[in-house]
């Protein structure tokens, strides 16, 4: 981490705690997920500050990369054309609380075409957020990837994406 910015009296920014939901705890699911520290009304934009670029990097590009990376990969990442492109924070170090999100076949969270979340319908402080991965990601089929999706797989919040090839 590095030093940030000292907001002055006279500056108008929003404190860190601004658009905060959720935080990250152990799941029941397995692993970690991520929960409702407080109320949050159907239709509530998650995730705010969120809106890093995703990298789209093609799997025949990742051949040579370590297997523990390239699980991190089948695990955290959006994917697309049969497993063949996957959908990427800038750079695994700056997983934010999005990607940790687990699934379910009966979500309280919704994803847009911009891979942006909303709340799908009221949720309660303590209860867990889920969102259906088939909704904006590809499941990779047994033999095809570097091994079967965990059920930690998630998407990024993202305001826009542009399209670049790592």
């Amino acid at each position: 981490m590095r030093a940030a910015h000292v907001m002055t009296r006279g500056e108008q920014s929003k404190p860190p705690h601004f658009g905060v939901y959720a935080r990250i705890r152990p799941s029941k699911r397995g692993g970690v997920g991520v929960f409702a520290i407080r109320q949050i009304h159907k239709g509530t934009p998650l995730f705010y500050g969120d809106d890093e670029d995703i990298v789209w990097v093609e799997k025949s590009k990742l051949k040579r990369v370590p297997p523990e990376i390239r699980k991190m990969y089948d695990d955290f990442c959006i994917i697309k054309r049969g497993g063949g492109l996957y959908g990427c924070p800038v750079n695994f170090n700056r997983l934010t609380l999005a990607w940790f999100l687990n699934t379910s076949p009966k979500p309280n969270v919704s994803c847009d075409k911009d891979f942006r979340f909303f709340a799908a319908r009221d949720i309660e402080p303590g209860e867990e957020l889920t969102v259906d991965y088939s909704t904006y990601s590809e499941l990779p089929q047994d033999g095809d990837g570097f091994g079967r999706r965990s059920k930690r797989v998630s998407s990024p919040s993202r305001r826009s994406f542009r399209k670049r090839r790592g």
